[in-house]
């Protein structure tokens, strides 16, 4: 799953000098279509300060509240294949910048009023969030512990958490975190992209408080007596949707059944999904009609003639408590062309079945693990692995997305269906019509662009195969949410396949379709 989230609120904060009369500590930007940072220094004079600096930093908080539902059904924030990154967009379109810089973003620890201001020419709008004041509630101005919310500290320290942003902290029994995450810009002109996969997992996890990140020029960039003027990125009320604050999340929930890919010699993966009344449910079982889950809670036994495996299945779990998937279950083994047991009487074995055939259909009986009760039976056709003689081109495919509706919400959360054909296949005579099944494929992705700019909004990501399309018996799929996308713009899939160890990309294969609010 690959899941864009945009700022819920954000703002910069300054001390700028104003006419070299006084600073302008108490304006706030809340509303500005620019989020600037800039440390200038002597550029500027004011009565009673030998060396003038001024500077900016910046705050920015997601709307986290949508993670919970979805960290307790797909998203394990402890697994080594979740992923979050901080994506701030410049928009300085060839202008000066500085160089040579880092950038440092820390999360905050005391929350921030967005305020409503917009001048960044005079810094004449008034109110929070700004240099001294970082909320108000209960007809009180919550000010923040050192002026530019500048007061760092370590997690829970007493007295707890009197301090504006968070410098480390114990998680685990890894010990102490540094929760700085810094990014050095050589040009100037550089994206805002950082790993903040640590600090959101904390913060998913309730150890972190839920503030949002503060972000500076890093260490002594800030107190140097060189001018860093100006870093300019879009904020979120910027007039391009792709340009706002963004936070990635990304992890693999994808599902990969072997039913119509199994091989010989190669572990494989089958799964069985249970529904009721159209609901995945857990199996019920025995004489008390209890649900069936957890680990090692049915079997399953493949059968060829006289030959017979039985292998244990367990429920799926996901999540970050590992709470188990209603009604899925799987099992993953694998059948040694080789096995020297005797299929039958006359002392063929697999071998001989298959060198006959291409191929062995096994009976599939998934069962009680007492032996005791059956609940689904089925075949499995197992093939061997392909080797032939080098060959550059792979398949000739072709994709079709055969449920893609022209129009979605941006809170709908579907599943697509991809029909995979290979063109190169040869079909069987036949007199009368019959389906063709889909091609399975083990590495399929997806991306999403703007159908008419070409600009990518969702990448192909195979680091953590968040963009993988599962695979169950009937052919390809994916789970997407359409928030993910900004309303008001059109939207098409690609579709990137590794096949025979090659990388190829189909462009457009699917239809257009709009988000809306």
């Amino acid at each position: 799953m690959y899941l864009i989230l945009t700022a819920s609120k954000d703002a910069y904060i300054t001390n700028k000098v104003i006419n070299n009369k006084f600073r302008a500590t108490d304006a706030n930007v809340g509303h500005a279509g620019t989020l600037d940072l800039f440390k200038l220094y002597n550029e500027s004079t004011l009565s009673g300060d030998v060396d003038v600096f001024e500077l900016s930093r910046i705050l920015i908080q997601f709307d986290l509240g949508s993670l919970d539902a979805i960290a307790s059904s797909s998203m394990n924030i402890n697994a080594a294949d979740f992923k979050a990154s901080l994506k701030l967009f410049d928009i300085m379109a060839g202008q000066a910048t500085p160089s040579s810089f880092n950038l440092v973003a820390y999360p905050l620890s005391q929350s921030f009023d967005e305020g409503i201001g917009r001048d960044v020419a005079s810094f004449g709008d008034l109110g929070t969030v700004n240099f001294i004041t970082a909320s108000y509630s209960n007809a009180a101005s919550n000010t923040w512990y050192a002026t530019g919310a500048n007061s760092g500290g370590y997690l829970n320290t007493a007295p707890d958490r009197e301090h504006d942003y968070i410098t480390s902290g114990t998680l685990d029994v890894a010990g102490q975190v540094d929760f700085g995450i810094t990014q050095f810009f050589k040009n100037g002109s550089e994206n805002l992209d950082l790993d903040v996969t640590t600090v959101l997992s904390g913060v998913l996890d309730g150890r972190i408080p839920d503030h949002g990140f503060r972000i500076s020029f890093s260490g002594s960039e800030e107190t140097d007596i060189k001018t860093r003027f100006v870093k300019r990125f879009a904020s979120r009320h910027s007039s391009n949707p792709y340009a706002v604050p963004q936070l990635h999340l990304s992890w693999d929930d994808s599902i990969v059944d072997n039913h119509n890919d199994f091989l010989f010699d190669v572990t494989g993966s089958l799964f069985l999904n249970n529904y009721h009344r159209g609901i995945p449910s857990d199996i019920l079982s025995g004489a008390g009609h209890g649900a069936l889950n957890g680990t090692d809670c049915m079997k399953l036994t493949l059968e060829v003639q006289d030959f017979s495996q039985t292998f244990d299945v367990s429920s799926r779990t996901a999540g970050t408590q590992l709470a188990d998937d209603a009604g899925v279950y799987s099992t993953s083994f694998a059948i040694s062309v080789s096995d020297a047991t005797d299929v039958n009487s006359t002392g063929i074995k697999l071998k001989d079945l298959l060198n006959k055939s291409g191929s062995v259909t096994f009976k599939e009986y998934w069962i009680s693990s007492d032996t005791t009760q059956g609940y689904h039976t089925g075949s499995l056709v197992i093939k061997p692995p392909q080797r032939s003689s080098y060959n550059f081109n792979p398949s000739d495919l072709l994709f079709r997305f055969t449920n893609l509706n022209q129009q979605y919400k941006k809170g709908d959360i579907v599943a697509l269906n991809v029909f995979i054909e290979d063109r190169k296949a040869t079909q069987k005579a036949s007199k009368l019509p019959y389906n063709i099944k889909s091609v399975t494929l083990s590495n399929v992705f997806y991306r999403v662009r703007d159908a008419y700019t070409g600009e990518v909004i969702i990448p192909f990501m195979q680091t953590n195969n968040s963009t993988r399309l599962s695979s169950d018996s009937s052919g390809m799929y994916f789970k997407f949410r359409m928030e993910s996308l900004s309303a008001g713009k059109v939207y098409i899939f690609d579709i990137l396949i590794t096949d025979y160890g090659l990388n190829k990309v189909y462009e457009g294969v699917s239809g257009k379709f709009r988000v809306v609010e």
